[in-house]
């Protein structure tokens, strides 16, 4: 079983004239990293003795579909990923998440995902891991987190991280009460991230602060002052970056930097792999910034 229990460390650092923490969770192990490592914790840990298929959907280049296939190949279990399209570049030249989750095994079917009703055999793991198994990984995120404030003697901390559906943020503040969770939605809007939120946890007083972005992305589309923050990141840091998350992530926390009167911690997505297929569609849309 891989070791993913390890502790994820927290350094300090400086980026554009702030400083804060940064939770390395990209250095959990190179297939389960960042918030997938915690949502996913669950499943590598326990044993699910009458499954033969693993099923999800979602994007062709999730992180969560790469790292569920490696999930998958240690289960030994069949894992069917649905997809509303493959895009023939990709059919033709398989790169990123999509190539190393079909050498794990995966296989993709173009469509609708079926009614499971009550198929045994069969696990079924949500787009975006929302789900309450998913907690348990975020609390030993928390865990963490407040082992490492005992050492500094710090009562309480802001800390920060993007939203996809929110669940990593939600959880985070259900076991940092002392804390103050903010996130900022990534691929919906913020009514998106509030019903998300809602579906796990009807108590409003428990959900994560959300910070608007600046003006409206739309997910997986290709912004040239994203890719020159997470440039800029990687200079002044040394550490790289996501870069479907954390480009959003890390404007949007330093846009706030003055109005955080804590301590702040951001912390790292992960999903390194899914750089690969990113960088050249920034290089293709923006040649001269290469």
């Amino acid at each position: 079983m891989l070791d993913v229990i390890k502790s994820s460390p927290i350094e300090k650092i400086s980026l554009a004239g702030a400083s804060l923490f940064l939770k390395r969770d990209d250095l959990l192990h190179p297939d389960f990293s960042g918030n997938k490592a915690r949502k996913f914790y669950y499943y590598l840990t326990h044993d699910f003795p009458s499954v033969h298929t693993l099923i999800s959907w979602g994007s062709i280049q999730s992180n969560a579909m790469y790292s569920l296939s490696v999930l998958a190949k240690l289960k030994g279990w069949e894992f069917r990923y649905y997809v509303h399209h493959i895009p023939d570049y990709l059919k033709q030249h398989p790169h990123g998440n999509y190539f190393y989750a079909l050498e794990n095994g995966m296989r993709v079917i173009v469509g609708e995902v079926p009614s499971l009703g009550e198929s045994k055999g069969i696990l079924s793991i949500p787009e975006g891991g929302a789900i309450e198994e998913s907690s348990e990984g975020i609390a030993l995120l928390a865990k963490e987190i407040l082992q490492w404030k005992a050492t500094l003697s710090l009562k309480k901390c802001a800390i920060f991280l993007p939203s996809g559906t929110g669940t990593t943020a939600l959880f985070l503040q259900r076991y940092l009460l002392d804390d103050c969770v903010y996130t900022t939605p990534c691929v919906g809007d913020e009514a998106y991230l509030k019903k998300q939120f809602t579906q796990l946890e009807a108590q409003q007083t428990l959900h994560p602060t959300i910070l608007t972005p600046p003006k409206k992305y739309h997910f997986g589309k290709l912004y040239e002052e994203h890719y020159r923050l997470w440039l800029d990141a990687k200079k002044e840091t040394g550490v790289t970056f996501d870069l479907l998350y954390d480009p959003l992530g890390l404007r949007v926390m330093l846009d706030a930097y003055e109005d955080f009167s804590l301590p702040l911690v951001y912390i790292h997505q992960g999903g390194l792999k899914g750089n690969e297929s990113m960088l050249p569609r920034y290089e293709r849309k923006y040649p001269t910034l290469f």
